[in-house]
């Protein structure tokens, strides 16, 4: 008996946005998933244009996994400097989807 497995396409398992599915209204996350995966497609540029914040959140995320095992010195200011950084992009992007 031969199984034959179907491969799924990264966008077959992207959980929807309920807030552009029901209200047709992009939240600050809207384009996050899409941006992860034209990242790992190697499309650097498209990844930062879908959500530009995937450059500081990157980095954030690293740097707090890192510091849970390895305590840096400065590591909460970096830390908030890269969140403050991101919240930043998210609510100007956000601005920026809603006026267009």
């Amino acid at each position: 008996m031969i199984i034959l497995f179907r491969i799924l396409s990264p966008e077959e398992y992207m959980i929807p946005c309920l807030s552009k599915k029901f209200f047709d209204f992009d939240c600050f996350g809207c384009g996050l998933q899409r941006s992860v995966v034209l990242l790992f497609q190697g499309e650097f540029t498209a990844a930062f244009y879908m959500y530009p914040a995937i450059y500081t959140l990157i980095p954030l995320f690293t740097l707090i996994g890192l510091n849970i095992f390895f305590k840096f010195k400065n590591a909460n200011r970096i830390i908030n400097i890269f969140a403050a950084a991101s919240v930043a992009i998210v609510i100007i992007n956000f601005f920026i989807k809603l006026t267009n």
